[in-house]
């Protein structure tokens, strides 16, 4: 297990190992290391010097282990995004699980991350795509309808114009009455 320590950390792997191999009284071996009774009696009754895992035993989930191993198959048979794992699962299986705590479960099992489910053709990468070289004044413009807000009495729209060769972008709002 890999061990990331601090700067007031007060017991580290040669300190437990010091503790285990003492022959002192606890009490003595507490005041002589500046750490507590029960943090000797800890270690000592210990056969490894390890930190172990501060992940309950017994996980409060709303998804029950039969539930969980349907929510891992959905996602390593159909390869589903986390949102449509969740709508899948509310709709057939347990309408009270949270996106967090399926999340959490994903994560448990390993299978979190969609892109490393996804197999991979041995000896074939992807070629990575570069933006094409335009000449100067290429411009691209984009327009999106805009929600009608409660105190407006017309439609809005965002016009976006970037500028391919040198990648400057302008964004204005524009109301519908300008034609």
């Amino acid at each position: 297990m890999n061990i990331r320590l601090h700067a007031n950390a007060t017991t580290t792997p040669r300190t437990r190992k010091q503790i285990q191999d003492s022959t002192l009284p606890v009490t003595v071996l507490a005041s002589e290391l500046g750490i507590t009774t029960d943090t000797v009696r800890r270690w000592k009754g210990r056969t490894d010097t390890e930190d172990r895992s501060h992940t309950p035993h017994h996980l409060q989930t709303t998804l029950s282990p039969e539930q969980e191993a349907i929510a891992v198959e959905l996602r390593q048979t159909f390869l589903l995004p986390l949102d449509d794992l969740l709508v899948v699962m509310r709709e057939f299986v347990n309408p009270d699980v949270s996106r967090s705590g399926l999340d959490r479960c994903l994560r448990r099992h390993g299978v979190s991350r969609l892109r490393d489910l996804i197999p991979q053709p041995e000896g074939e990468k992807k070629p990575i795509k570069t933006f094409k070289d335009y000449e100067p004044s290429y411009v691209h413009v984009d327009y999106k309808y805009l929600p009608q807000m409660p105190n407006e009495s017309s439609r809005r729209y965002l016009f976006v114009a970037i500028d391919r060769a040198s990648r400057w972008v302008s964004l204005s709002k524009i109301s519908s009455s300008l034609k």
